[in-house]
């Protein structure tokens, strides 16, 4: 009989649990790190207003190959719970996510993927019983603000579709992300097969709306091919892997400050490559998030350290 209950993984070594737990915290940051460069891809490399195509190609190349190498597919009650899994995690956050960057400026778009440490909070409270610090609350909305300060300036759209894309994106992450945790993995299958079953799920189900709403696919120069390479390989693969790692091993409300790093790594290219400018108070906005981000974590190795003491 398959677990209904979240798998227990390995302990972390002991005697060194903090560095045990930045350790996974950090690992579990490329994932963040890597979905910061989409909109730098997107915009030099990617064919236009092909927002669907981009999302099958990032999600199912990826899986598929998960798939040849861990050679393990879903079984019983892991059929339904992948599809629901994959949904939420893969395709409609992939399809929401477009929808909110093609009809908001991306700072309005980037700050409300921002609100996930609070929509996770509540989420944890009713699905797994984890109950935030208030410490983790406070810098939740410092966070938020953080964001905000960065890359909210000029004019703003307020197009209503693209706020409800925006707010929908974020909640179906978030609840991918709790239950994820909830569920965890069945016993034997490594987290290559799991992310492999997910990342396959979500791009079958955007394969059909990506040919019906957009068409055949265009023909792809080699910009083009190197980018969905990156996506695909690494902004995806190698990503999701480290993040359902670190969804196992970590809290799940420390791990929902992460993703915060993708507008600040966005805005730090923006910076470096495009040559967009950064003003002081943008500055002080991804001070902001770097810190409620790393003050989040040194309450999830706290956590950490009181699990393999055997005090929680």
């Amino acid at each position: 009989m398959l677990e209904t209950h979240p798998r227990r993984e390995a302990a972390l070594p002991p005697g060194r649990p903090t560095t045990g737990g930045w350790a996974i915290t950090g690992l579990a940051s490329i994932a963040p790190v890597t979905w910061g460069t989409t909109y730098l891809v997107t915009t030099q490399w990617l064919p236009p207003d092909r927002p669907l195509l981009s999302g099958v190609l990032r999600a199912l190349p990826a899986g598929l190959i998960a798939l040849l190498i861990a050679r393990r597919l879903p079984s019983g009650v892991w059929w339904w719970r992948t599809a629901a899994l994959g949904t939420l995690n893969i395709g409609a956050f992939f399809v929401l996510l477009f929808v909110a960057a093609y009809r908001l400026p991306g700072g309005v778009a980037a700050t409300l993927s921002a609100a996930q440490p609070l929509i996770v909070a509540g989420l944890a409270v009713v699905l797994l019983g984890e109950r935030p610090s208030r410490w983790r609350l406070g810098w939740a909305v410092v966070g938020v603000a953080g964001i905000g300060l960065m890359v909210l300036r000029g004019r703003l759209g307020f197009d209503p579709l693209g706020l409800a894309a925006g707010f929908a994106g974020t909640a179906v992450m978030a609840a991918g992300t709790v239950l994820t945790k909830r569920w965890g993995r069945p016993p034997g299958v490594g987290v290559l097969a799991f992310t492999g079953w997910q990342l396959t799920a979500g791009g079958l189900l955007i394969a059909p709306l990506a040919l019906a709403v957009e068409g055949l696919p265009p023909r792809l120069d080699a910009p083009a091919l190197g980018g969905y390479a990156w996506l695909s390989l690494v902004g995806t693969g190698l990503a999701y892997t480290l993040w359902f790692t670190g969804v196992a091993r970590l809290p799940v409300t420390a791990m929902s400050f992460l993703p915060l790093l993708s507008p600040v790594v966005a805005a730090a290219l923006g910076w470096l490559v495009l040559g967009q400018s950064l003003t002081a108070t943008q500055l002080l906005g991804f001070g902001l998030a770097m810190v409620s981000i790393s003050a989040a974590q040194l309450d999830s190795n706290q956590h950490l350290r009181a699990r393999l003491t055997g005090k929680s």
